[in-house]
């Protein structure tokens, strides 16, 4: 375990993971609002850790990190840090299991991941990009010290993104 808060255990995701991660990437708000990853199966998500999450913690010491309710012990999400080759600054994120979403599980893993910056990672600066049609997440982020900043084209696809970000110092 990295740390806890009040209701979750906030652990390193693991290859043993896949399945749940299966699950998490194709939920409708993943789907709709960070988009389709192309896993479908057990075998897809094991190549998704294994390219992404796992890869980042060996190149950089950190990454996203399952979320796990203390009370029942099941994982229902994701949250933490990366760093995208499209953004100068290490950009925060999450992604819960719908039966968990507008619970406070967003807020609470993302204010501990933000100390975790902060303190432990000694980052200046924590930035996040969001569409703008999720309010749900604009509204986490600014609850949780990001300001709006700009409008960014980032990505292949083309979409117009909102900025938040948030200095330390």
């Amino acid at each position: 375990m990295l740390f806890e808060t009040e209701r979750l255990k906030i652990c390193k995701i693991t290859i043993d993971d896949a399945a749940f991660m299966n699950i998490l990437v194709n939920t409708p708000n993943w789907l709709k609002y960070i988009g389709d990853r192309n896993v479908r199966s057990l075998e897809d998500a094991q190549h998704y850790l294994n390219g992404g999450i796992l890869k980042h913690y060996k190149d950089h010491g950190y990454g996203f990190y399952k979320l796990i309710l203390k009370e029942t012990g099941a994982t229902i999400g994701i949250a933490g840090l990366v760093n995208r080759n499209e953004l100068e600054d290490v950009d925060i994120g999450f992604g819960l299991l719908p039966e968990y979403e507008r619970k406070g599980f967003g807020y609470e893993s993302s204010m501990a991941i933000m100390d975790y910056a902060q303190k432990t990672l000694k980052l200046d600066r924590i930035v996040a990009i969001v569409q703008d049609n999720n309010p749900n997440s604009i509204k986490l982020l600014e609850k949780i010290g990001l300001t709006f900043e700009k409008k960014v084209i980032l990505f292949e696809e083309k979409e117009e993104l909102l900025l938040f970000a948030k200095n330390f110092n």
